[in-house]
């Protein structure tokens, strides 16, 4: 069916139009062609007229031309614009003309190359040539790899495989490398962050190997939109490239739509579940026929919105099964179906995350919804690029969530339509990351004396290093890996463990079947026991998580909910890299140590998310060692505000009762959670809470006595650590300070190119280095991979972005839209959460703004 029907539909619908904030139509473009370069070898335009391709578009020639030159390229065009072509016939050309060359092709994941398998073995045999194209990864046969590594000249792989499966056995591919003329990096915006350091540092021990075998190979690096597509791809390979991003491709009109869901209470800013609004859009998609993709930003939003479409559309008489999940963590052959259903049309509506984001063929969907802010401008685009692939009119609704990021987003969609993609960040020299694979390349080479890995001028002092540690020694000239250990296998280029945990159902039978696998870093959030497991609509009890084993054992369970699971943190400050003050605030960068631990979760009837219990989770805890920026607000600010009422963060003085108020009800309690039940640990001592905040009483030390009432037992509950924290939430997020970490983690992703969930934040009234009232964002990735310097950087763009974004939201006290979600008893309290957070903002850059003009008239004079 048309789309125009659906879109006149929804044209006409004012409950649909009332939350639209934007609605942006984007006009065909027709294609630009230009002739075949010279030189290009002549059966290849031949075999593409036979495929009806008469004419390369603009960009395709210009591309095409510079490889042929023997340039590096970098092709940025938008998602369906025929950049396959770009590289496919140089790397064809290449093998027609020399019969010992080889040619390499790495995708960010398997299901990519699989894509590309079918499309380039159909020109080789268009062209009746004698090429063997295969492809090399985890799925391959035991069996076959021998004669692929001995017979392939076109190889189809992956930068872990690279890593792992290719590189450590180099000798078994002498002649591969030997041969190799041609390297194509395809999805080149996918490798930014750990990945990306990891990746580059992986191109840097391939072309170690490659001048060994007296090969130098060209590089075609492809890319969505990006603002920095040369300088990362230069990064990446560390050699110039030429730049083609004219593209010439032809493009059918795309509706942009921007939905904010209606809310649902506005003094507390609450709205609509986006979920449910995806749902409902979904519904209507199918009503009209209309295939489509919905996106969600986690494995269990997929399964929750797949559950629900598929709900709604067996109680109107529909066939479930026509809808589908697509994340990680399911195996390849579930994929490989659900894509050929996507394509055939039998799947008329898929959930995905952003594993759907990249270039794999998924037919000619007409319709993408994208639940939640994806975390940067590019991955938008790239999303909603999903559907019309071809030159039909298409539609894309961006769905917004109801925390901070996606609000100001859709309240703001100028900043979105005017704003130019952001950088891809990756740090090769992350010490850790850099010195793990220094390991590996000296594991697959001896290194010389003087040798530099890559541009790192100081690889002698790490040699060193691993010399005095006794994985490497020097003889002579050259250092020789001697430890025993195959350093590539216990390097993850994705995740901070190489080993996943493996998710095995258990079935009345007795029949143990493996139904998905899931990195150990989300393991405990998901795979706790007593958690609900979703895998592809259907429900799983977590019955056993065997850590040391890497198994999670499920059970199938018709329930009708989903679990959350919560989490502690802890961080010290190990170095200080820079930091200086601006006025009355500190700011700085440096190392930190960040412990957290998993302690418990709730459970969340489906539709209506209610809470219907909690549990407690008994896993180790965690360490990551990682850096951090940070802002300080000193004594002269944070007394201003205290004078003015507007500074309710200092630590609570319980008053001299508190120690034995806190045995007694501890003892009254007997020892138990009084919320679950839970008794205490041998190890652990439960906390005390009270019921009605303690500073809600007003007591000032030395002039009155309010800590009496406020100690009061009836006021005083034992809780576990877990059910404390969900309580004490709340509390955290009254107070201006926690109100802007609140804010300043859900803005700061949209100013760097990373996931939000790249980023944490913490807020303490002491700060854990100078004593005083500080926020945190780190990163959540070991070493880092630079945020926290650029948010050194930036910290006065955020604290502008923070300011604007509470003075423009309608709420009263702070909703998830700014300074945080107002829990319930918020109106018993004498102050404003959001005007304290709002205060501390203005305060903050009040005094910046001032040391700034101080600054000025200093260098004036």
């Amino acid at each position: 069916m048309p789309i125009s029907d659906l879109l006149q539909a929804l044209q006409l619908d004012p409950a649909f139009t009332r939350q639209v904030t934007s609605w942006q139509r984007l006009p065909a473009q027709p294609a630009r062609y230009a002739p075949y370069p010279a030189g290009l070898d002549g059966r290849l335009p031949i075999a593409l007229r036979e495929r009806g391709i008469h004419l390369p578009y603009t960009h395709q020639s210009q591309a095409i031309a510079a490889a042929l030159a023997g340039e590096n390229v970098v092709v940025v065009t938008p998602t369906a614009s025929g950049k396959t072509l770009c590289y496919n016939l140089p790397a064809l050309h290449t093998l027609l003309d020399d019969p010992d060359a080889r040619a390499l092709y790495l995708f960010p994941t398997k299901a990519l190359a699989q894509d590309q398998l079918v499309e380039i073995r159909e020109m080789v045999e268009l062209l009746q040539a004698d090429i063997t194209v295969a492809t090399y990864d985890g799925d391959t046969p035991q069996g076959h790899r021998k004669a692929i590594r001995q017979g392939a000249r076109l190889l189809l792989s992956n930068p872990d495989m690279l890593h792992t499966g290719v590189l450590p056995h180099h000798t078994n591919w002498a002649e591969f490398f030997a041969g190799l003329r041609l390297v194509v990096i395809d999805e080149m915006h996918t490798y930014r962050g750990v990945f990306g350091a990891h990746v580059a540092n992986v191109l840097r021990r391939l072309r170690r190997i490659c001048r060994f075998y007296g090969s130098d190979p060209a590089f075609i690096l492809t890319s969505a939109t990006i603002a920095n597509p040369a300088e990362h791809a230069r990064r990446l390979i560390e050699a110039d490239v030429t730049l083609v991003e004219e593209n010439g491709a032809p493009t059918g009109e795309k509706h942009l739509i921007f939905y904010n869901p209606p809310l649902i209470d506005p003094d507390l800013g609450l709205r609509r579940s986006s979920l449910l609004e995806a749902q409902k859009l979904g519904e209507r998609l199918l009503f009209h026929q209309v295939q489509a993709i919905l996106f969600a930003r986690s494995r269990l939003r997929v399964e929750l919105l797949l559950v629900y479409l598929r709900d709604a559309v067996a109680a109107s008489g529909g066939n479930p099964a026509t809808i589908r999940g697509y994340r990680g963590g399911y195996l390849p052959a579930e994929r490989r179906e659900i894509e050929a259903g996507l394509r055939s049309g039998e799947v008329r509506a898929v959930a995905a995350t952003n594993a759907l984001e990249l270039g794999i063929d998924i037919g000619q969907l007409q319709a993408a919804v994208i639940t939640g802010f994806p975390g940067t401008i590019a991955s938008t685009w790239q999303q909603a690029g999903r559907a019309g692939r071809r030159q039909e009119a298409s539609l894309a609704v961006f769905i917004a969530g109801a925390g901070a990021l996606d609000q100001y987003i859709v309240q703001n969609p100028g900043y979105f339509f005017g704003r130019s993609p952001e950088h891809a960040l990756a740090n090769p020299d992350n010490l850790v990351i850099l010195t793990n694979h220094l390991r590996c390349a000296a594991f697959e080479l001896p290194f010389q004396a003087g040798e530099q890995f890559g541009g790192v001028q100081f690889t002698a002092e790490l040699l060193d290093m691993l010399a005095e540690e006794g994985e490497i020694q020097q003889a002579g000239e050259r250092y020789f890996w001697t430890d025993s250990a195959y350093p590539a296998a216990e390097i993850s280029l994705r995740t901070a463990s190489p080993d996943p945990i493996v998710i095995m159902s258990r079935r009345k039978d007795e029949l143990v079947l493996t139904i998905g696998e899931m990195e150990r870093e989300t393991a405990p959030i998901l795979l706790h026991a007593g958690a609900i497991y979703l895998h592809e609509g259907q429900t799983y009890l977590v019955e056993e998580l065997d850590w040391e084993q890497g198994h999670a054992y499920v059970q199938p369970a018709e329930v009708d909910y989903y679990t959350e699971a919560s989490s502690v943190a802890e961080m010290e400050v190990l170095a200080v890299h820079q930091q200086d003050q601006e006025g009355e605030l500190i700011r700085g960068y440096g190392d930190l140590e960040v412990r957290s631990q998993a302690t418990g979760y709730r459970r969340v009837k489906r539709w209506t998310h209610e809470t219907l219990g909690y549990g407690e989770i008994d896993l180790p805890e965690s360490v990551l060692e990682t850096s951090g920026y940070w802002v300080s607000f000193t004594e002269p600010l944070v007394e201003r505000l205290r004078a003015r009422g507007l500074w309710q963060s200092d630590p609570n003085d319980y008053g001299p009762n508190w120690q034995q108020q806190r045995e007694r009800t501890r003892a009254r309690d007997g020892f138990r959670c009084s919320q679950c039940g839970t008794p205490e640990r041998p190890n652990r001592q439960h906390d005390v809470h009270h019921v009605r905040p303690f500073r809600s009483f007003g007591y000032r030390p030395g002039e009155n006595e309010a800590y009496l009432d406020a100690n009061r037992l009836e006021n005083l509950r034992t809780l576990c650590r877990t059910c404390h924290q969900r309580l004490e939430q709340g509390v955290r997020l009254r107070s201006g300070l926690a109100g802007l970490a609140y804010l300043l983690g859900n803005l700061a992703p949209l100013h760097l190119m990373c996931d939000p969930s790249d980023l944490g934040s913490f807020a303490e009234p002491q700060g854990i280095h100078n004593d005083l009232p500080t926020i945190i964002l780190y990163d959540r990735i070991p070493a880092g991979i630079g945020l926290a310097e650029r948010l050194y950087e930036l910290q006065a763009e955020l604290l502008v972005a923070s300011q604007s974004v509470l003075e423009n939201c309608s709420c009263t006290h702070g909703c998830p839209a700014c300074a945080g979600p107002v829990p319930e008893g918020t109106q018993i309290l004498d102050w404003n959460p959001k005007e304290l957070t709002l205060a501390l903002v203005r305060e903050a850059l009040t005094t910046a703004t001032q040391s700034a003009a101080e600054l000025d008239a200093d260098a004036a004079d």
